[in-house]
């Protein structure tokens, strides 16, 4: 099973908005000294899974050799990247469970985790109400689990983004991939879909 909460995390995402001072360079920015409100879910779909035991319950279904190993580059670049949510929703799939146990090695940092079956059938909307019900002082989750769930709520969720990210996501969400969005609210029952921006969407070939 996924490793379980020994801890708080320390705050993370927070962000400054910036604006060109003008009569400047292009380069020059000058940080606002207050904080625009801000949201972050981040979407994984589990990693790669294994068939050799083409018997076994499709919820028992182990990661393959190659998704530990994409699983553990995830977790490796988002802890270079300061990718560290403040609590985790994860499926109770084995697959789920393995996926984030390896991932979480690189962060580096215990996180708040719940592991939920509910999330294995989930539906996009069920998904969405769940991330809603977060606290307020949390402004980061990672959710761990499946297609074609997790496409679609990303795919619902998403108003803007990185070009070359949305046009990535847009021709296909593989096991192990990552999508980062963010959102300009305070609380997170104002969530909404087609506000969020997709910030990066992450495919394990591309950390290898």
């Amino acid at each position: 099973m996924g490793r379980q909460a020994r801890g708080t995390s320390a705050a993370v995402f927070s962000r400054k908005e910036t604006t060109l001072v003008e009569g400047s360079g292009p380069s020059q920015l000058e940080s606002n000294t207050q904080e625009a409100p801000l949201k972050t879910v981040l979407l994984l779909r589990h990693a790669k899974s294994s068939w050799d035991e083409p018997l076994l319950e499709d919820f028992r279904r182990p990661l393959a050799p190659r998704g530990r190993k994409a699983a553990t580059r995830m977790g490796r670049f988002m802890g270079r990247e300061g990718l560290i949510p403040q609590r985790v929703l994860c499926s109770g799939a084995v697959r789920a469970t393995e996926t984030w146990e390896l991932l979480s090695e690189g962060l580096d940092r215990n996180v708040p985790t719940e592991i939920r079956d509910d999330i294995y059938h989930a539906s996009p909307m069920s998904l969405l109400e769940l991330v809603r019900s977060l606290p307020d002082h949390e402004d980061s989750v990672l959710l761990v689990g499946h297609n074609p769930t997790f496409e679609d709520l990303a795919r619902q969720l998403i108003g803007s983004g990185d070009p070359g990210a949305l046009r990535d996501l847009a021709s296909k969400y593989p096991t192990g991939a990552l999508a980062v969005l963010d959102f300009r609210i305070g609380r997170w029952v104002e969530l909404e879909p087609g506000e969020g921006d997709l910030r990066a969407f992450v495919r394990p070939k591309a950390l290898a």
